[in-house]
């Protein structure tokens, strides 16, 4: 029996029954902590392989794309921005004016790392390129949040544990690719022959990065701390941003001149926004009694654009059925 065309991949399928779980059973607690372990563990071990897999030459052409990565930056701390304000006569009527300086907030964020890089790598993308430009977003909105969020909600706060941030980026993601890098020597015939399972890692860390995050997002109130009219423009709001940027994201990409892999990197790095870097940077920027309504639009968002790049990176990697240079729409 055939597959309706009507229903959506396996992938997306399980993505949507992880959110589903999170919703009616989150992790709280120590489970929370497990899982919280757990993720870090698979990151980890998705960085190490994508070390042991990518070789020498790889990894330096990646590093030094420097148009690929100016143009991340540009679309993570200048387009985003300019968007949240430029678009605040159609946003803000939408949300209540705490949850528009929440959308602002977002607006500022550096791009998330795992994500980014685990769904260049389903989609089969520049994922040497994704790892620099993903890792150095992160390193850099350490220093440019703070500006971009006293610019934009006129907010300063207290120096955060920059040295912190840093080394958790490098102990998490830098430290298991240079270990995957220096056992390639070993590995990568072992990598190469086992590349079509392999990509369960990618897969798995992307659905427990999912439900980790759902799971807070419920934990903390996700669907209490608004009213329900306020909660649906808040999500209109999350697609309306996300869609605008993947759409300009996609277009620079390809009016530059950059090749599929390329576009699919700047897609994928170019649209995130990180929870994991925004909640920490809140606690920081903002007092602890707004913190709720600041960080709502980022965990909606979050979510939204998991589950929208999930869907993307699954077409993007089916492409090989098409003629040769084509760009899955």
């Amino acid at each position: 029996m055939s597959r309706p065309r009507f229903l959506p991949d396996n992938f997306t399928l399980t993505l949507l029954a992880v959110i589903l779980v999170a919703t009616l059973l989150p992790c709280e607690g120590q489970v929370a902590v497990a899982f919280d372990w757990i993720t870090n563990l698979a990151i980890a071990l998705l960085f190490f392989l994508h070390g042991a897999k990518l070789s020498r030459h790889a990894v330096i052409a990646g590093a030094t794309h420097w148009r690929l990565h100016l143009l991340v930056f540009a679309c993570t701390f200048v387009l985003f921005p300019a968007l949240g304000l430029a678009l605040k006569p159609v946003l803000a009527p939408l949300v209540t004016p705490e949850l528009y300086l929440g959308v602002l907030y977002l607006c500022a964020l550096p791009a998330t790392v795992q994500s980014a890089i685990a769904f260049t790598s389903l989609a089969r993308g520049n994922i040497p390129a994704a790892i620099c430009s993903a890792a150095a977003s992160s390193m850099l909105g350490i220093f440019l949040t703070p500006l971009l969020v006293a610019l934009l909600l006129g907010v300063q706060g207290e120096s955060g544990s920059t040295l912190d941030a840093i080394g958790k980026i490098t102990l998490q993601l830098l430290v298991p690719f240079i270990a995957g890098q220096i056992a390639r020597r070993w590995l990568a015939y072992w990598v190469d022959r086992n590349k079509h399972w392999l990509k369960f890692v990618d897969q798995g860390s992307i659905l427990l990065v999912v439900y980790t995050a759902f799971s807070a997002a419920v934990v903390q109130g996700l669907w209490h701390q608004v009213p329900l009219p306020a909660l649906l423009g808040l999500v209109a709001v999350c697609c309306i941003l996300l869609a605008l940027v993947l759409v300009l994201t996609r277009f620079l990409g390809k009016r530059l001149g950059f090749d599929t892999a390329d576009q699919i990197t700047i897609v994928f790095c170019g649209s995130k926004k990180s929870l994991a870097t925004g909640v920490p940077m809140a606690q920081v920027l903002f007092a602890s009694s707004a913190i709720g309504m600041l960080i709502l639009p980022l965990m909606i968002f979050h979510q939204i654009q998991l589950m929208v790049c999930a869907v993307l990176a699954e077409r993007y990697a089916k492409r090989s059925e098409e003629p040769a240079g084509a760009v899955a729409d």
